[in-house]
């Protein structure tokens, strides 16, 4: 009687083993794959398990941004002289350096093209203040304006309030020269007294009254000075400079404004 109940129990236990699931190839292959897990692993940078609903996406509007229309024009010069590296806090770019693409919103254009112009010097030494936004950036001669010596500005008038986006700036590329006391301002009102918003100022000592600048001091080459002007509203935008290395004169090939109108 033992014996018969020892073999019915191995008989049992032969019959379980041959039933359970074998390993397929797919479980072989990935070891720690577990089907009672639903999270998807993505590399966010701290390599956490970032669930289905957590996915990353594109920032909410960054896929209407394109590149703004600008063209560059041709070079004049390479490198950067020596006797300028010498300048207080500037801002040195590596040779055959190029302004990469600026992103903004769909529809934005150069909203500044043939727009009138007023200055600080009404009578230029040479040149006409309309030759500043004719669209010609090209540093050829005869092509650029010519301010008087000291502070100067140049204003351009929209027209009507745009939401700014970007702000170019050519003083004198046909040779590396650096324009002092730089400043680029955006405000509705013309006389600049009230609502003014200044976007760019390299004016480390105030020497223009507009307060002490943060920004670096640049090599005037083909790229110009583009500055983000992260969409703010204006109908005018007014550009400083205080000389520049060789001689103490202002000049303005191009001001370009890219944006939109509101």
């Amino acid at each position: 009687m033992r014996r018969m109940l020892a073999l019915l129990v191995s008989s049992i236990l032969v019959t379980a083993v041959s039933c359970k699931k074998q390993p397929s190839a797919e479980d072989v292959t990935n070891p720690g794959v577990d089907d009672r897990s639903q999270t998807t692993q993505t590399s966010v940078g701290d390599n956490r398990a970032v669930k289905p609903s957590e996915q990353i996406t594109t920032p909410s509007g960054s896929e209407n941004l394109v590149a703004i229309p600008l063209v560059l024009p041709r070079p004049q010069f390479t490198g950067t002289a020596e006797n300028l590296l010498a300048t207080q806090n500037l801002d040195i770019k590596p040779e055959g350096w190029v302004q990469p693409p600026f992103m903004a919103p769909k529809g934005v254009v150069n909203v500044a093209l043939n727009k009138p112009v007023t200055s600080s010097e009404p009578d230029p030494f040479s040149g006409q203040l309309k030759m500043i936004t004719d669209g010609d950036k090209e540093a050829t001669e005869g092509s650029y304006v010519e301010l008087g010596p000291f502070s100067q500005w140049a204003q351009v008038d929209l027209g009507e309030s745009h939401a700014i986006y970007a702000v170019v700036i050519w003083h004198y590329h046909k040779q590396a020269r650096i324009y002092f006391d730089v400043a680029v301002q955006v405000a509705d009102d013309p006389e600049f007294i009230t609502g003014v918003t200044t976007l760019f100022n390299n004016d480390i000592d105030n020497s223009s009254g507009l307060g002490v600048g943060q920004d670096k001091n640049y090599v005037d080459d083909r790229n110009g000075l583009l500055v983000n002007a992260k969409g703010i509203k204006g109908r005018y935008v007014r550009c400083w400079s205080a000389g520049n290395n060789a001689n103490d004169l202002n000049h303005y090939i191009e001001i370009e404004v890219y944006g939109t109108k509101q």
